[in-house]
């Protein structure tokens, strides 16, 4: 259990300064440590917990940039394509849609990284409710095949150009929203044993420091300094939903 332990610990700490700093990817940055060491049914309740704990500790601040009626059509899509993520899991070809928006986030990122390598202006893309809510319900779909909910949100909103304080006031709050749901499902379904429980508890020292440390590096990135740090994370989630 100590060595269990110590891996939650620094994997939570590296994967909660990721998320303190880009507002995004606790998940997919933990699980790609936890799962080596630790089983599926015990990593998932750690994750979930720990994601709430490390993007709530900075809510408060994004607080006044939150645009609520985006928010509500993005839950309320989300929520409504969970269960299809979820049916898909069970009874579809789940891995084949994890790799397409995988090479999705892979050739998005890499273009986007090339165009400011090569100091070209970012193409301007308009949306609308009806882009947000199909966004909302692709990354509730995903939500339900495996938790990856961060991933499609972040990339929208790279994709308008937003400034990073409006971009973190939707990935954050969403990703929040869509964690508590998971963490009720979880709940109900019994994988909050003992043993995730005090895995997730001998974890937060380190969670609590690695967000601090994140947001105090958040504040200082400049705005082109977070897009490339965004667009980075963007590859490796995309590159990791194909390994």
């Amino acid at each position: 259990m100590w060595f269990e332990a110590s891996v939650v610990a620094a994997s939570c700490f590296v994967a909660a300064f990721c998320a303190g700093m880009a507002g995004f990817a606790f998940v997919l940055v933990a699980a790609g440590i936890l799962l080596h060491v630790v089983p599926p049914s015990v990593t998932a309740p750690v994750l979930v917990l720990g994601s709430l704990m490390a993007q709530s500790m900075s809510l408060p601040a994004l607080w006044q940039h939150i645009e609520w009626p985006r928010m509500r059509l993005f839950v309320g899509m989300a929520v409504l394509g969970l269960p299809v993520g979820l049916l898909v899991l069970a009874k579809g070809p789940a891995p084949v849609i994890v790799a397409g928006v995988g090479v999705l986030l892979v050739v998005y990122s890499g273009y986007m990284l090339a165009r400011i390598a090569l100091r070209l202006a970012p193409p301007e893309v308009g949306g609308g409710r009806a882009a947000d809510g199909a966004v909302g319900f692709a990354s509730g779909i995903l939500g339900g095949i495996g938790g990856f909910v961060g991933a499609l949100p972040a990339m929208w909103a790279d994709i308008q150009g937003w400034p990073k304080d409006r971009a973190r006031a939707l990935m954050q709050p969403f990703i929040v929203f869509m964690q508590a749901i998971t963490a009720v499902g979880l709940a109900f379904s019994g994988f909050f044993t003992a043993e995730a429980l005090i895995l997730t508890a001998a974890a937060v020292p380190a969670l609590v420091i690695g967000t601090l440390l994140g947001l105090r590096a958040y504040v200082r990135l400049p705005a082109q300094g977070f897009r490339v740090i965004l667009l980075v994370l963007l590859l490796v989630s995309g590159v990791s939903l194909l390994v």
